[in-house]
C-alpha cells in the first residue's frame, strides 16, 4: 500500500499544528462556534445531536494492521471503546471531546492518517472497489489511480470551495463494488482496442434528495491524461454550479439542467487548454506509485487447499460463513475473506476497541498485513491462504466478528440517524437492529438468498436506500417517525433507483412490511436460482403492492 513521502508526512504535521490552535482559540472563547465552524469541518470535525464527530480518512478503503491498531487504540483511549465504519469507507468517532481532538490528530499522523478533505465542499475521500488487487479479472488496479487522485485533490488550492461536496470512486473490475454510477465522478477501469489501459468517466451520479444515476462523459481517459481530464470538469462544475441554493447545488444537478451534451462541450473545450501542460502524468510517477500496490510475496499454491475442503465437510457453521463470506481470489490457493460487522442486534458498521485489534492481529499472521474497509460497513482480509482460512474463523469467532451473512438480508447499510446525526428525521439503528433480529435464522437468510437492504434516517440518503433491492427511508410526520419503502434499487453496474410502493409504515409496523416483502418474493420466484431482483424484474411491484397494502 502507499506510504507517505516527505511532503506528505509534512502537510499532515502543519495541518495538525495549525488546528490544534484553532481549537485552543475555541476553548479560550476567541472562536465563537459559528466562526470555528468552517475551520472544524475543514478538519473532519463535526457536531452532532450530543456531541462531536471525528471522521477520519480512508483512502480507497484501504488500511494496514499498525493504523487498524491505532484506529483501536483512538477508540478505547478518546472514545466510548467503538468505531463505526461509513459508506465512504472512513471511520467516524462518535464521542471525542474538543480538548482531545488535536490529540487525536497527532496519533493519527503518527500512522500517516488524518481527517482533512472529510467534510466540506471540497473533493471528499476517494473511494474504490474493496477487493482490489486481490479480485480476477481486473482491468487494472483502481488504487493506483485513487492514490493519484488523492494526491492532487489535497489541499487543491482551486477546488478547497466548491458549490457543493464532491464525491470521486473507482473500479478495475466489471463487476462494480464501489457504486461508481451513483457518484459525482465515478472511473471504470477498462482497455481500448490497442490494448492500453484507461478510464471510462461518468459524471452527474449521486443519491440525496435528487437521486440520479451518472452519465458517460467521455468513453477513455487514459493514465497520462486523467488529471487533466478531471480538472477540466472539477472547473466546469466549479464556474457553473449552482451556489444560491445548496439543494441544488451538486453537479448531478448541473448535468440535468444543462445536459450531459452541452457539459462535455465545455469539459473538452477546457481540456483542450490544459491538457499538455503541467497536469500530465509521467509514467515515471505513475510506476512508483504503482510499485506500492504490487502483489505481496504469494505462494505457489494448488488450486485447491485438501485441508481447507476437509474443514468445510468436518464443521457446518465454518462451510456456512465459506459460503457467503468468502470469495476467490485471483492467485491460486487463495482467497478474500469478508468481516461481517453487522451481527445480529448490533449496529451496522460498528466495531470495538478489541475487535480492531483482533482484526489486526489476524491481517498480521495471514492477509499480509493489509485490510479493507468496505462502502457496505463491513472489513475484508484480502489475501488468505485457503488452508489458513478455518484458523481466521476461529479467531473472527472468539472476536465475535464470524457472522456468516455477507450479502443477505441482515447485512444491511445503515446510517446514524436520529440516534446520532443532527440532520435526521428518524432512527436507522434500532429498525436494522429490529429488522436483523426478525431474520435472525441464518438458514432463512441464505434460503432468501443475496438481497441488499439499505436504510437512511433521512432524505440525505446516507445510508444509500435508493439503491436497496429493499430500501427504506425514514421521514417524520407531526412528530412521528414513519418509513417509506422502495424496491428494485441497484448500486452495481446495472444500476437502477428504487420504486416507491406507496404510502410510508409506522415504526412499529415497517418490520412486518418487510417480512411481507420478502415472503412475497419466496411465493413468486420460480426457483432458488431467481434472485430477489431477478424476481422483482420479472413480476413488477404490484405483487408486493397487494401484499403490502391488503388489509388497508
Amino acid at each position: 500500500m502507499y506510504r507517505y513521502d516527505e511532503f506528505d508526512h509534512g502537510f499532515v504535521k502543519q495541518r495538525t499544528k495549525q488546528f490544534r490552535g484553532q481549537v485552543q482559540r475555541r476553548l479560550n472563547g476567541e472562536l465563537t462556534e459559528d466562526e470555528f465552524k468552517p475551520l472544524r469541518l475543514m478538519n473532519g470535525l463535526y457536531l452532532q445531536l450530543h456531541a462531536y464527530m471525528l471522521r477520519v480518512a480512508i483512502p480507497y478503503g484501504t488500511v494496514n494492521s499498525n493504523q487498524m491498531r491505532k484506529l483501536g487504540h483512538i477508540a478505547r483511549k478518546y472514545d466510548k471503546g467503538f468505531g463505526h465504519f461509513t459508506t465512504r469507507q472512513n471511520i467516524q468517532y462518535n464521542w471525542p471531546t474538543l480538548k482531545d481532538v488535536p490529540e487525536i490528530l497527532d496519533e493519527l499522523a503518527s500512522v500517516e492518517m488524518h481527517a482533512i478533505q472529510t467534510s466540506g465542499n471540497c473533493i471528499r475521500n476517494v473511494t474504490a472497489d474493496h477487493y482490489a488487487g486481490a479480485i480476477a479479472d481486473e482491468a487494472a488496479d483502481p488504487r493506483v489511480v485513487a492514490e493519484v487522485i488523492r494526491q492532487w485533490s489535497s489541499l487543491h488550492p482551486e477546488f478547497t470551495f466548491l458549490p457543493r461536496k464532491f464525491k470521486i470512486a473507482v473500479t478495475g473490475h466489471a463487476h462494480d463494488r464501489a457504486a461508481v454510477k451513483f457518484h459525482d465522478i465515478g472511473l471504470i477501469a477498462k482497455k481500448n482496442d490497442a490494448g492500453e489501459v484507461g478510464f471510462e468517466v461518468l459524471v452527474g451520479g449521486g443519491l440525496g434528495r435528487t437521486p440520479m444515476i451518472g452519465k458517460t462523459i467521455r468513453d477513455f481517459v487514459g493514465y497520462t491524461d486523467i488529471l487533466s481530464y478531471l480538472e477540466a470538469v472539477l472547473r466546469v462544475y466549479n464556474l457553473y454550479g449552482r451556489r444560491d441554493n445548496k439543494y441544488k447545488a451538486r453537479i448531478k444537478i448541473l448535468v440535468h439542467e444543462r445536459g450531459i451534451e452541452e457539459i462535455r462541450e465545455k469539459v473538452e473545450a477546457e481540456w483542450a487548454e490544459i491538457r499538455t501542460g503541467n497536469l500530465e502524468l509521467p509514467q515515471e510517477e505513475l510506476d512508483r506509485i504503482n510499485a506500492y500496490f504490487a502483489d505481496p510475496d504469494f505462494e505457489d499454491l494448488d488450486i485447491t487447499s485438501r485441508e481447507f475442503e476437509v474443514r468445510k465437510f468436518e464443521n457446518r457453521e465454518f462451510a456456512q460463513w465459506v459460503r457467503s463470506n468468502v470469495k476467490p481470489h485471483k492467485k491460486a490457493g487463495y482467497a478474500i475473506a469478508d468481516i461481517s460487522l453487522k451481527d445480529i442486534g448490533e449496529a451496522p458498521g460498528d466495531i470495538s476497541a478489541e475487535q480492531m485489534e483482533a482484526v489486526a492481529d489476524l491481517a498480521d499472521k495471514f492477509s499480509f498485513g493489509e485490510i479493507r474497509a468496505t462502502h457496505e460497513q463491513n472489513l475484508v482480509l484480502p489475501h488468505v491462504k485457503q488452508a489458513d482460512l478455518f484458523a481466521v474463523w476461529e479467531g473472527l469467532k472468539a472476536a465475535g466478528l464470524a457472522t456468516s451473512n455477507i450479502g443477505l438480508i441482515s447485512d444491511m447499510i445503515a446510517c446514524p440517524g436520529l440516534d446520532y446525526c443532527a440532520l435526521a428525521n428518524a432512527r436507522s439503528i434500532p429498525v436494522a437492529q429490529r429488522i436483523a433480529q426478525r431474520f435472525e435464522s441464518l438458514d432463512r437468510q441464505h434460503d432468501i438468498g443475496e438481497l441488499k437492504l439499505k436504510i437512511s434516517g433521512c432524505i440525505n440518503a446516507c445510508g444509500h436506500h435508493h439503491v436497496g433491492h429493499i430500501g427504506i427511508l425514514g421521514v417524520d410526520r407531526k412528530g412521528e417517525e414513519y418509513y417509506q419503502i422502495t424496491l428494485g434499487g441497484d448500486a452495481t453496474e446495472n444500476a437502477a433507483l428504487g420504486e416507491r410502493v406507496g404510502p410510508a409504515f409506522s415504526y412499529d409496523d415497517v418490520v412486518d412490511a418487510i417480512d411481507t416483502i420478502v415472503a412475497t418474493y419466496l411465493e413468486v420466484r420460480e426457483s432458488k436460482d431467481e434472485d430477489f431482483l431477478q424476481a422483482y424484474g420479472r413480476v413488477g411491484i404490484t405483487p408486493f403492492k397487494e401484499k403490502l397494502y391488503a388489509a388497508h
